[in-house]
């Protein structure tokens, strides 16, 4: 049986990598097309939707969410403030930095543990392993995904194999 720790952990750093891969290629792509930073980082399928800065701030606030909510740890409170590519990829380390601090027995063992996640329209009950099978990779991944899309949106030339990575 796969451990919830080796369902989640490994997946974020993989995620991360590839996340930071994207961006540096966005980061590249905007600086040598004359694109200002600030806009490339603003950019959204659709005007209600939240930019490019926001999916990462997403993607991070999950993995820290997965290890607090599974975990029962401190969580590590970031501002969502970051305005450049450089901030992006301190948040990624940052969060990589946050998950060295896990205790794999935090997490495993917790597949059956209640697991409440409150949201804007209410509450949701999980056990450990319905909360991470069903809620937290499908949304770590649709903020990477839809980082790349957007990059991609903006002529960025990165491929599957940049998000899947190497």
């Amino acid at each position: 049986m796969t451990s919830l720790y080796d369902l989640t952990v490994p997946a974020f750093r993989r995620g991360f990598a590839s996340l930071s891969t994207i961006l540096t290629a966005g980061e590249k792509y905007a600086r040598d097309h004359g694109i200002a930073e600030a806009d490339m980082l603003d950019t959204r399928l659709v005007a209600d939707m939240t930019p490019l800065t926001a999916q990462v701030q997403r993607a991070s606030d999950t993995a820290k969410g997965a290890m607090v909510r599974i975990g029962g740890i401190p969580n590590l409170a970031m501002t969502d403030d970051e305005a450049s590519f450089a901030a992006l990829q301190q948040r990624i380390a940052a969060t990589l930095a946050f998950l060295d601090t896990v205790p794999r027995a935090a997490i495993d063992g917790q597949e059956e543990a209640p697991v409440t996640l409150v949201t804007a329209g209410g509450s949701v009950d999980f056990t450990g392993r319905s909360y991470v099978l069903g809620f937290v990779l499908p949304n770590f991944y649709f903020h990477i995904t839809t980082t790349y899309a957007l990059l991609r949106m903006r002529g960025v030339p990165i491929g599957k194999m940049d998000y899947l990575g190497r």
